[in-house]
């Protein structure tokens, strides 16, 4: 049960929440053992969060971090960290929820290799690719760290995380919106650095984002459209463009949308330009009711100097006073905002060279590989020179023969090694086909079979011509020692059937074990 809501939240999450909700309150949940009762309350909080609650189970999801951190599923840990970060995020330990999202990517990076690929690029070449539901989570995983540090105005490492996600999302996108999001908030940082230096190609990368963003969006009937648009226009305006043509786009977005805080985002938008060119009266106009209304602490702190800046000039002191004091309660000190950015800069940087010396220890491990292979082949080149230097020592008579016997014993084994070694690797791909997560998994891996003996199907037919299609599937499925209820996985039969079949093929071969009879025709 706990499985099935697990694979419906990450398309359904409402009805991943109903549905939970229902088991929560059935006999079933109170007798889950160890595992499944964290693995239940790991599954809660993601879909708290996935529905927009905060997280009401905070003492028993670290319960879940501590022990999923010693079991062997490394995904369930990866996700706990995950989860325990947004925990934190909410109660604002900015740090600690850094720390939790990091944890979970070199937990992810450690124990999926393959992923590490995926930071810098968007193709997989002939790696095998992964389950879409852990992009999925690394892709969630760099954008909730790329909204972290673009909140503590760090660029280098929000655009870093942003473009990671976006190079998962070329492959596997969450939503159709995904893409387009991530293109906006590229733009956003790049205009945050143009805001910063005034260096004209920033804002012409910026300006490249929000057009990519554009272009990517399905629709233009939805919020993203409209923030792409505003945030384009204000682009414009920072770079010195008349603002008039683009107040009144602004003002058409805010009109369009339906949703208040949206609406409220476009009045900061537009009050902020009002305040830049000294129009107090239609500022306030804009910025008032962000102020009052808006339930983004974050907005109403960068909307606070605004009117506090506004009430002075206009001799309005009692309001200006307010300002102040909202001001002075809600702003951290610099002293305490520098501090907090050079720590979550130290965790980015040890993230970083952490990243390095795992790309090191893997090149590493890969060179004592070959020089492994390369000492074995020298071992061997060397005794066979012995062989053959004591072979022609011996008459020419028992010298022939003893070489033909050797070579013959050397080819076999060579042959036997060479079978060996394709039918590991043989294994491997199989194992690959049956563990991942997409479909037809008997018609890959019967392909795969094929692929590697491309006769032996035919010959078994023709060595016993009353074997039935489907027995021949159990005997190639048997060679690679998949078990009763695997069989009936990949062929979507019944245990009981897969065992019939089984028995069918013993009486038909006179065979003792099914497993061995596809090694007498390859």
């Amino acid at each position: 049960m706990l499985e099935n809501i697990d694979s419906l939240m990450w398309q359904q999450p409402d009805s991943a929440f109903a549905m939970l909700q229902e088991f929560a309150s059935s006999a079933a949940a109170d007798s889950l053992d160890e595992y499944n009762g964290h693995y239940c309350q790991l599954l809660i909080s993601e879909l708290l969060y996935k529905n927009n609650y905060a997280q009401s189970n905070r003492h028993d999801l670290l319960k879940a971090v501590d022990y999923f951190d010693n079991s062997d599923n490394a995904f369930l840990s990866a996700r706990a960290h995950y989860m325990n970060g947004v925990g934190c995020y909410e109660r604002d330990s900015i740090i600690a929820a850094c720390k939790a999202y990091l944890k979970a990517l070199e937990l992810m990076e450690t124990h999926f290799p393959d992923l590490a690929l995926q930071r810098n690029t968007a193709t997989y070449g002939t790696t095998a690719l992964p389950s879409n539901r852990l992009l999925w989570f690394m892709d969630l995983t760099y954008c909730r760290l790329e909204g972290l540090f673009s909140r503590q105005f760090m660029q280098e490492p929000a655009i870093v995380c942003c473009k990671r996600a976006l190079a998962i999302d070329t492959i596997c996108s969450i939503d159709p919106y995904n893409t387009p999001s991530l293109f906006l908030n590229l733009g956003l940082q790049y205009n945050k650095l143009y805001e910063l230096n005034k260096e004209p190609y920033l804002a012409d990368t910026s300006e490249y984002y929000f057009n990519e963003a554009l272009r990517h969006l399905p629709d233009t009937n939805n919020r993203l459209f409209i923030d792409v648009v505003t945030q384009r226009e204000l682009l414009k305006i920072n770079m010195g463009q008349d603002f008039e043509p683009s107040i009144i786009v602004l003002k058409r977005m805010a009109d369009q949308t339906l949703d208040e805080t949206e609406r409220l985002c476009s009045y900061l938008a537009i009050g902020g330009i009002y305040h830049s060119y000294n129009q107090y009266d239609s500022a306030l106009v804009y910025l008032t009711p962000v102020f009052e209304n808006e339930k983004d602490p974050y907005r109403q702190k960068v909307v606070a100097p605004y009117l506090h800046e506004i009430y002075l000039n206009t001799g309005d002191t009692v309001k200006a006073a307010l300002c102040a004091r909202y001001i002075a309660d809600n702003t951290s000190t610099e002293g305490e905002s520098n501090a907090q950015v050079s720590t979550l800069n130290e965790l980015y940087q040890q993230h970083l060279q952490w990243e390095q010396d795992r790309a090191k220890e893997v090149e590493r491990q890969r060179a004592a590989r070959h020089s492994r292979w390369i000492w074995m082949a020298i071992v061997g080149l060397l005794l066979l020179a012995a062989i053959a230097f004591v072979v022609a020592r011996r008459g020419y008579g028992k010298r022939l023969k003893l070489q033909q016997e050797e070579s013959s014993k050397q080819l076999e084994a060579a042959q036997d090694a060479l079978k060996a070694k394709e039918h590991d690797a043989l294994l491997t791909k199989v194992t690959a086909i049956y563990q991942d997560k997409l479909s037809n998994k008997a018609k890959r891996i019967f392909e795969a079979f094929s692929e590697a003996h491309p006769e032996a199907v035919a010959k078994l037919k023709a060595a016993y011509p009353d074997l039935t299609d489907t027995e021949v599937d159990v005997c190639v499925l048997s060679h690679f020692a998949f078990r009763v209820k695997e069989i009936a996985d990949i062929l979507e039969l019944r245990e009981n059937t897969v065992a019939k079949h089984r028995s069918n093929i013993k009486k038909k071969t006179q065979i003792e074990a099914v497993k061995d009879l596809m090694q007498r025709f390859i």
